[in-house]
């Protein structure tokens, strides 16, 4: 049965459980604390350190919405419910806390991996669940009500804007809606946009395509006027190459086809850049580069080579005060970045290549592997694959891979469970 079909029969759902999952998706996507000013330990780049994971009120909530989760799921499918999380995801969160043996602050680092295991159990068999269908709709729900709140509240709430006195002057004007940073909301919209323009079928259709248009199209908008260069670049990256995806898949010659041209196209640019090695080496060495992003990089990099194997262990990198193994590959401003600004980076000097390697299976290849399989649910697919490509894009700029309760991590978790088959079906 298709996912559109799925929304057709409107298949019954225990109210519990739907509304334990508008729970989980506004305690990540909201927060308890929405509108509030930016913390003193967001940086430049709109990352917040992860310091907040010891917030009480804010462990309690998922502690909470975790048990709930974990009842609803145990009474639909028995303790059976807990082989639903993906083994490359348990054994890369297995050695998230492997690596706590070796941090420099295993109390922290025990800390942050506990919340993301609890959010990556929430997002699992929350989806899970439910009809694919049914956690489709509510999450398009929930972003379509934060999209019209962030639009509304530009106008009446003057924290919805960045506001003069903030740490960064350049960011004043920025429209950021209920979140800390521009950075955080032009990610969401950009997701917003994604998941609406690839929209499951559902009679009448033209008057279903216009709506999701209007919002996918408000969503644009709002990205625009948050000033996310990345989330809007990123973001017509990633539609096109859905589209592209959503017309190669409809054959297997096309799909080959397709697949062998991208790789040809990798291959030329990965020579291009090894012949002109000397430009590529400049470019590094720029520290105005991305922001001053290649700084924080180079440091990175440099922790690596000292440390292939196990890396500083999970959340012990950066942000955690004196004793972070990047004082000594650093200096200046770069001591205090609150994370790596680069996903596939901050799990090499985290969780070294043992880490990378795990995380590499987790979050790419499984996926990847979906995403091969042909089937007839390209539209809401092509939406998905959407989002992965903008994630896997974002995480080349931004460390949203493995960070607790992140909007962009929560959501790659929300794709990676739609997109398995569940109960012998195909799922987009």
């Amino acid at each position: 049965m298709a996912i559109d079909q799925q929304i057709d029969g409107d298949t019954p759902t225990s109210w519990f459980d739907q509304v334990v999952f508008l729970a989980f998706l506004l305690l990540v996507f909201v927060g308890l604390k929405p509108f509030m000013p930016p913390p003193p330990e967001v940086d430049a780049f709109g990352a917040q350190g992860m310091t907040g994971s010891g917030d009480v009120l804010r462990q309690i909530g998922y502690i909470l919405v975790f048990v709930a989760i974990l009842i609803a799921a145990v009474r639909k499918r028995g303790w059976l419910a807990l082989a639903e999380i993906p083994v490359p995801l348990l054994l890369l969160m297995l050695w998230c806390f492997v690596s706590t043996l070796w941090a420099v602050e295993p109390g922290v680092a025990v800390r942050r991996a506990g919340l993301a295991t609890i959010v990556l159990f929430c997002a699992c068999l929350s989806v899970r669940s439910l009809p694919p269908a049914r956690a489709l709709a509510l999450w398009r729900g929930v972003l379509l009500v934060i999209l019209l709140v962030n639009l509304v509240s530009i106008r009446f709430i003057a924290e919805a804007v960045h506001q003069a006195g903030e740490a960064d002057p350049a960011l004043v004007g920025n429209w950021r809606g209920l979140y800390g940073h521009k950075n955080i909301a032009g990610a969401v919209g950009a997701m917003t946009a994604l998941l609406f323009l690839f929209a499951p079928r559902r009679a009448p259709v033209w008057p279903k395509k216009l709506f999701d248009l209007a919002v996918a199209g408000l969503a644009v908008f709002f990205v625009v006027g948050s000033h996310s260069k990345s989330s809007l670049g990123l973001m017509v990256v990633a539609l096109l190459c859905a589209i592209v995806y959503k017309l190669a898949w409809q054959r297997g010659i096309d799909r080959s086809i397709t697949v062998t041209a991208v790789l040809a196209a990798l291959v030329a640019g990965a020579t291009i850049l090894i012949a002109d090695e000397a430009a590529l080496a400049k470019f590094f060495s720029d520290p105005t580069e991305f922001t001053g992003r290649t700084e924080i990089w180079k440091a990175e990099i440099a922790y690596f080579f000292d440390h292939p194997l196990l890396g500083a262990g999970f959340g012990s990198f950066a942000d955690t005060g004196a004793v972070s193994p990047l004082r000594n590959y650093a200096s200046a401003w770069v001591t205090a970045a609150s994370h790596g600004h680069n996903g596939y980076l901050q799990i090499l000097v985290t969780l070294g290549g043992v880490g990378i390697v795990l995380a590499f299976a987790a979050l790419i290849v499984q996926p990847a592997y979906s995403f091969w399989r042909r089937d007839d649910n390209l539209s809401v697919k092509a939406g998905l694959f959407a989002l992965f490509v903008f994630f896997l894009a974002h995480n080349m700029m931004e460390s949203d891979f493995l960070e607790a309760d992140g909007t962009a991590w929560v959501a790659y978790l929300l794709m990676l469970t739609l997109l398995r088959p569940q109960n012998g079906e195909a799922l987009p």
